[in-house]
């Protein structure tokens, strides 16, 4: 079984360049590299910057996705929050959000999500998928990695269940993967740079794996529109499910 999956921080649907808003700069990114899972970061509730959008069912409407998730990280002063969400065309069975946050740093956390993924006409498997969105200093994404991995339902979850963690990991250095989530049996793939979207050098969003479910290529989107949408280029992976 092939399926797309992409990771986008989308900055609430925020330029990076001009500051503007404009949700369907993000749509038709999202809806060019034709995913089956959606996992984005900064994801407006409500805001007053967003027009009060509800934006993980703005996107989802717009995109047709019927099965959503999103919960909140951060309280915006002037109203509303934002945080995670996940878009999927797959059901969805159960979801949750662990919280990742280091006091005093700012508020992080992991959405997690379970679907029902049909192989074929007679073969279904239960996917997990978590996207993360991790702070800013060095010290605290390690902390954040450690505890997302003892967390439940991952600590308890069998070797051969398909797992897929993706997100904007704020990792600068590509140091996380080695040190932390392969020794833990995932996998990933090479560094992608995709910030800032309108001259990529640092590869701050990733894709790991684990259980049965290979990466079978990954790249950024290199669209004119994708470059002016949001301060981050989406990452969209090819992945297969034994």
């Amino acid at each position: 079984m092939r399926l797309r999956l992409l990771t986008y921080n989308i900055h609430k649907c925020i330029g990076g360049v001009d500051r503007r808003y404009d949700p369907e700069r993000i749509r038709a990114v999202i809806a060019h590299c034709q995913p089956d899972f959606v996992l984005l970061q900064e994801v407006d509730h409500y805001t007053r910057r967003s027009n009060n959008d509800r934006q993980v069912d703005l996107l989802g409407d717009l995109l047709g996705f019927r099965h959503r998730t999103w919960f909140p990280n951060v309280q915006v002063r002037t109203g509303g929050e934002y945080g995670n969400a996940i878009l999927s065309r797959f059901p969805l069975t159960d979801t949750r959000n662990i919280d990742l946050t280091i006091p005093p740093k700012k508020r992080r956390s992991v959405l997690h999500a379970r679907y029902r993924v049909r192989l074929d006409r007679r073969h279904s498997r239960t996917v997990h998928v978590y996207n993360m969105h991790l702070g800013l200093a060095g010290y605290e994404r390690k902390i954040q990695l450690r505890k997302f991995l003892a967390s439940e339902p991952l600590i308890q979850l069998h070797p051969d269940t398909p797992v897929i963690i993706a997100g904007d990991f704020n990792d600068v250095w590509g140091t996380l993967g080695p040190k932390i989530l392969e020794p833990a049996g995932f996998r990933g793939i090479g560094p992608v740079r995709t910030f800032p979207a309108w001259g990529p050098v640092r590869a701050l969003d990733a894709i790991y794996v684990r259980g049965p479910v290979d990466i079978v290529s990954a790249d950024r989107s290199r669209t004119e529109l994708s470059r002016r949408a949001s301060d981050h280029l989406p990452l969209i992976a090819e992945l297969a499910i034994h």
